[in-house]
């Protein structure tokens, strides 16, 4: 699998689109996946809109849970590395992140603005 470092000042602005949730590695028994130290894994998805064009959504994954992040809130996202994969006839790029934060300043209302 070839790995790529993604460098998120390029990206624009970053916003929560799903908030964290465990990464079921089998879910039939709700199993939770574990990174290779055992720690759980997480998902994100993100919103990505660079210079005013169409939005697009990546879900990034990261050990341990993201604290503090709500649907439509503003993150940072540390060490985002994009892999590309294949499985058969199936490919595609995943992503995964050293760490999910809130942007201070950006928390959401429940009337759905931004703070």
């Amino acid at each position: 699998m070839q790995s790529i470092p993604v460098d998120t000042t390029r990206l624009g602005v970053l916003r929560c689109a799903i908030a964290p949730e465990a990464k079921l590695s089998n879910p039939e028994t709700q199993e939770v996946k574990k990174d290779r130290d055992g720690n759980p894994v997480y998902t994100v998805a993100v919103t990505v809109r660079q210079d005013r064009r169409r939005i697009s959504v990546i879900e990034i994954a990261v050990t341990g849970e993201p604290k503090g992040i709500e649907e439509g809130q503003i993150v940072k996202v540390t060490g985002l590395t994009a892999f590309v994969w294949s499985m058969g006839e199936r490919h595609g790029v995943s992503f995964r992140a050293d760490a999910i934060t809130p942007v201070p300043g950006t928390a959401v209302h429940a009337k759905g603005g931004a703070a």
